[in-house]
């Protein structure tokens, strides 16, 4: 029998993974979903995510879940870059197969900032995939008939041209693709696995070139984009005067921030909640007003009288008048 080669040393390097897309595109689910079919064939997976603000809920919801997680916060990966490499540092601990890295939602010009510095100066410490893009069905059919807020349209189509992979999410809520002026390469819903395997395999074994589309970017008119998607991350300790299950009080309070933030006239982007109790933990989430909430967690926890609570928020208005909300 022919000898079977040495595992090459590039190979035993971690495989960095970036998973970029608008924000309720659906980054999160699939990468929780492609770290636990990574799971199951016997590799191990971390995650790194990024927010302008710490205690994100994706943090959360990926600790509980009992994956290697860090937070890069305070700025999106290309302002805080030296932070992604440490958390990088501190997740060799795990040894690691692959490590998926969400950047914030709203951030472009991700293979000049990210993906090029990564490949010319720490090649010995990382393998780098093909840069994924997200793209919420619900956002790409309203693409090309005008129907987008304009700094949405100009950060989606920016995040569309730098794409390495451009996959459409959310088949379970829309099997039928959209009509696209661009080709896609997988239609795929987290949430039931449909097309995630697929995916994962072509990011694992990818033989495309890795950060191929350089933008450029009007440096002007992208931060009066970013600077139009107000943000507000609250977290609380709640001691409750009658016990509650998890989804008992992340339901109602969702439903009631909605109804307020409508009611003032505000745009939601995202709209993100997770409640922990001793008997276990919920997320729920709606990317729109009016938007249909999907639960996750222990749908069936015991009530408990004590719970901690992280709201994270994205939408068109002033983050003050969110707080207010």
């Amino acid at each position: 029998m022919p000898e079977e080669e040495p595992e090459c040393a590039a190979d035993r390097l971690p495989l960095l993974v970036f998973v970029g897309g608008f924000l309720g595109a659906g980054k999160t689910t699939l990468i929780l979903k492609a770290a636990d079919m990574l799971r199951d064939r016997g590799q191990r997976a971390a995650v790194i995510m990024n927010d302008q603000d710490e205690g994100l809920v994706d943090t959360l919801q990926s600790v509980a879940l009992q994956l290697p997680t860090r937070e890069v916060a305070g700025g999106c990966f290309c302002c805080r870059y030296s932070d992604l490499l440490d958390a990088g540092d501190q997740l060799a601990a795990y040894r690691p197969h692959v490590i998926f890295a969400e950047p914030v939602g709203s951030c472009i010009d991700l293979s000049a900032t990210l993906l090029q510095p990564i490949l010319a100066f720490h090649g010995s410490e990382y393998r780098l995939a093909p840069l994924t893009v997200l793209l919420d069905p619900s956002l790409v059919s309203r693409l090309d008939s005008g129907g987008l807020q304009p700094d949405i349209e100009f950060l989606l189509r920016n995040q569309v041209s730098e794409a390495d992979l451009l996959c459409v999410t959310k088949q379970d809520v829309f099997p039928e693709l959209p009509e696209l002026t661009f080709p896609i390469d997988f239609h795929l819903s987290a949430r039931t696995g449909v097309g995630v395997e697929e995916w994962l395999n072509e990011v694992l074994a990818s033989t495309r070139v890795v950060g191929a589309h350089l933008l450029e970017v009007d440096y002007g008119r992208y931060a009066a984009a970013e600077a139009s998607l107000g943000w507000l991350n609250l977290h609380a300790d709640l001691h409750l005067d009658f016990a509650c299950s998890p989804a008992l009080l992340a339901g109602p309070l969702l439903d009631r921030l909605e109804t307020e933030l409508t009611a003032s006239g505000i745009q939601i982007v995202h709209l993100k909640l997770f409640d922990r109790a001793s008997s276990g933990w919920i997320r729920a989430s709606i990317s729109s007003n009016g938007g249909e909430p999907l639960p996750e967690g222990d749908l069936l926890a015991d009530p408990t009288l004590d719970h901690q609570l992280a709201i994270n928020l994205r939408a068109l208005a002033d983050p003050e008048l969110l707080r207010e909300v």
